[in-house]
């Protein structure tokens, strides 16, 4: 069994250390463990960004396979699903048995993730080198 998920890709440009690659749905997905929460999955093609310092030796056309661990992928699905429904309902609980009144609850749940992903804007530097991608030929 694979610890990895797996695409295959046509590298669109390449600028400095970062190769731009255009993701080919392959039926792999199928059989992905994150495939229903992977954004790569919903669509035939998802363009993605991969920092690699040896950027330059790649060339416009190339097909490649992009890569990356699956603990990854599962890290990527916590931030991107796992940990704002768990703010959601954490304030819609809290909100709901200190009001007893459902629109501050639903407003409170909705509002909790704005700051959520304000915070995800502001460290996804950090957050890219924790899910990450990377290429070979």
């Amino acid at each position: 069994m694979s610890n990895k998920i797996k695409h295959s890709g046509i590298i669109e440009s390449v600028e400095n250390d970062c190769v731009h690659v255009r993701i080919l749905q392959s039926s792999a997905c199928a059989g992905c463990k994150v495939a229903g929460h992977c954004s790569a999955s919903e669509s035939k093609e998802k363009m993605v960004d991969i920092t690699d310092t040896n950027a330059l030796n790649y060339k416009v056309g190339e097909s490649v396979t992009i890569s990356t661990e699956n603990s990854t992928g599962f890290r990527a699905v916590l931030y991107g699903y796992g940990y704002p429904l768990i703010l959601l309902m954490a304030a819609l609980m809290i909100v709901g048995a200190t009001t007893k009144n459902e629109l501050y609850s639903a407003l409170a749940a909705l509002g909790i993730l704005v700051p959520y992903y304000l915070i995800i804007y502001v460290m996804r530097n950090k957050i890219s080198r924790q899910v990450y991608f990377t290429i070979e030929k």
